[in-house]
């Protein structure tokens, strides 16, 4: 009978972060300001710009990332091989026939079998369906290791809760839920975390647990989103402004008040198709679940119909006319573009014949072009008044800083103005959600 392998003291764990992106970097940052840190990435360019000191997401300052002493950013797997805790943060996107793409996380398995030690502990961060890091992710980690889970090596889930962009909330003043495979190693890792989450933790029965913790925040907040954005639907045919509505129901003191709007990004607009997945597969069609997902993806062709309508009813030209198109990112004063709705209202517009320019502050046009073959333009274009519709999509605060009249300006006399987040009155613009 093989003897368990002995579990590290918390003073000797040295950390290794699989993934450097909204959820990796701030990890290996706190971490790596207190005790030894290796971050790795396979994207060479990644690697190099933080080695020079530099986050182009924006998520981390550079004075943060010097303040991180104990890193090390490599891409070079032999470079974390010395460390004891692996700690999984990489992408887990949908296909295009919205399926869950475990892909990058089962490589990261892989790559960590190839490297694990007795005694080593595997946590995964990555947003999955209840049962993944069980039944799809540690037997890989254990096939290329050799060695048995519980007996040679442990391993834990504790869900991600970044939220990009947001500088209120950073990683250590967001509570965060842990869990492992053993008693005791759910008490290591908890007591890990515990060293850089100021907001404190909260320690799952079980991985199982924590991976349905996680899926069900964002789920919860998809359907809720859903009805609001059906009723904006709704009050459409009724020629009901969506905005002031909400406005005299939230004067009741348990109103949630939500706005309408698209539903993007790589956590809302994601990872309820997981538990729909998994729901499928256990036998059970989570109807509720699945329909808010239909409505909320459904909301960029409603948003660019009702701007269509608009400019017939204001004469303005619609084929061969011309639509600024401002804002790209999932969400305001935030580079991550990942899964944005914009992309589909941009399709929309096009298929009407309509001519767009888009601009957005925060995203990256290079990889905008590279990632999705969309030319962005480069700078805000100067007022000159000859555009058929300005659409704020994305409220970032540059934008937004232009003001009501300021963004009229680009108009063409008979042109629609189309606030989509509500951000200024409604007498300042011609349409709203």
């Amino acid at each position: 009978m093989t003897t368990p392998a002995l579990l590290p003291a918390l003073e000797d764990l040295r950390v290794a972060v699989i993934g450097l992106g909204y959820v990796g970097l701030p990890l290996t940052v706190e971490f790596g300001k207190k005790r030894d840190t290796v971050g790795f990435d396979l994207n060479a360019g990644r690697v190099a710009e933080l080695q020079a000191g530099r986050d182009s997401t924006g998520e981390v300052e550079d004075a943060a990332l010097a303040a991180a002493q104990h890193v090390r950013y490599t891409t070079d797997l032999a470079d974390i091989a010395d460390c004891n805790v692996y700690i999984v943060a990489v992408p887990t996107p949908i296909d295009q026939h919205r399926q869950p793409n475990l892909e990058p996380l089962l490589s990261a398995s892989r790559m960590i079998g190839s490297v694990l030690k007795r005694g080593d502990i595997v946590v995964f961060e990555s947003t999955v369906y209840p049962g993944a890091t069980e039944e799809d992710c540690l037997p890989l980690v254990a096939a290329g290791s050799g060695l048995i889970l519980n007996t040679d090596f442990y391993a834990g889930y504790s869900p991600e809760r970044i939220n990009p962009g947001d500088k209120t909330r950073p990683l250590p003043k967001i509570v965060k839920v842990t869990s492992g495979s053993t008693p005791e190693a759910a008490q290591l890792i908890d007591a890990l975390y515990g060293t850089i989450i100021t907001a404190g933790t909260h320690l799952a029965p079980s991985i199982r647990v924590a991976e349905a913790s996680k899926v069900i925040e964002n789920t919860q907040r998809d359907v809720s989103i859903a009805l609001i954005n059906e009723l904006s639907i709704i009050f459409s045919h009724l020629d009901i402004d969506t905005n002031a509505v909400l406005d005299a129901a939230a004067t009741k003191w348990n109103f949630n008040r939500l706005s309408p709007g698209l539903v993007g990004g790589h956590c809302i607009g994601v990872d309820p198709y997981y538990l729909v997945h998994k729901s499928i597969a256990a036998g059970h069609i989570p109807d509720i679940i699945r329909m808010a997902r239909e409505i909320n993806d459904g909301m960029a062709r409603h948003a660019v119909t009702l701007l269509i309508k608009k400019m017939i009813q204001k004469e303005a030209r619609v084929k061969g006319g011309r639509v600024l198109l401002l804002g790209l990112t999932f969400k305001e004063n935030c580079a991550d573009t990942r899964n944005t709705k914009v992309l589909d209202m941009l399709d929309d517009l096009q298929s009407y014949g309509l001519s767009v320019d888009m601009f957005d502050p925060w995203a990256d046009h290079g990889e905008v072009r590279d990632v999705y073959g969309v030319e962005m333009t480069v700078d805000m274009p100067a007022p000159a008044g000859d555009y058929d519709a300005v659409v704020l999509a994305v409220s970032h605060d540059r934008l937004v800083a232009l003001g009501a009249n300021g963004l009229r300006a680009y108009l063409a006399p008979n042109g629609v103005f189309f606030d989509m987040k509500a951000v200024f009155d409604q007498s300042e613009s011609d349409l709203r959600l």
